[in-house]
């Protein structure tokens, strides 16, 4: 059994997804981040920098922070969306969400969905790069299927709950042809729709 400490927001995403294409069963520990419990002592013992998401292995006794670290840990686990022969290229796309796609597009999310109108310079400046990770994107996936390739893997995983706040951006999904391709191809996976719903509120994956 899994325990999956996490909230409701593209990260904590990331691993509900992976779960349920893995079939791990699992349990979720909510994490209130605006109540700021993700400061607490007993938090932080397991997340050094109070990050959501976190996953407790009791199978192997293992607790692991960060969700790009998590995803590779269930891939090595499970022997699914991490296969060795792309790993090369899977790692690559992964890094590049970890450390490009999701901060710029968080950034853009404080600047323009948040707190409109309190910075113009970083409203613009954000709004760009976003647009520009929509283009980088897109031009991809002219060339390839998913991102690391022709299967479907942890970097696509990794990237699709950010790009699920698409309406968040106004950036414009439906102009992207080939993210387009992507997005609808993975949102209609029944464990992506399933995890999407990490809450189980009802909540749907965003249509184009």
């Amino acid at each position: 059994m899994i325990e999956l400490l996490t909230a409701n927001t593209p990260n904590g995403k990331k691993i509900s997804i992976m779960l349920e294409e893995i079939g791990y069963d699992y349990k979720v520990t909510f994490i209130d981040i605006g109540n700021d419990d993700q400061f607490k002592p007993e938090f932080k013992k397991i997340s050094p920098f109070s990050k959501i998401p976190v996953i407790k292995d009791a199978k192997n006794n293992q607790t692991i922070f960060e969700s790009g670290a998590i995803l590779i840990y269930l891939g090595e686990q499970s022997g699914k969306y991490y296969n060795e022969k792309d790993r090369t290229e899977i790692n690559q796309w992964l890094m590049a969400q970890m450390g490009y796609v999701g901060p710029m597009l968080g950034q853009h999310h404080q600047f323009h969905h948040y707190n409109p109108g309190k910075s113009e310079f970083g409203e613009q400046r954000y709004f760009k790069i976003s647009k520009r990770i929509y283009e980088e994107l897109d031009t991809r996936l002219e060339q390839s299927k998913f991102l690391a390739g022709e299967n479907y893997t942890i970097a696509d995983i990794a990237t699709f709950p950010w790009i699920a706040r698409h309406e968040w951006h106004d950036i414009g999904l439906k102009k992207y042809k080939n993210l387009s391709r992507w997005y609808s191809e993975i949102a209609s996976r029944p464990a992506v729709i399933k995890g999407f719903d990490l809450m189980k509120n009802g909540e749907e994956v965003p249509k184009i």
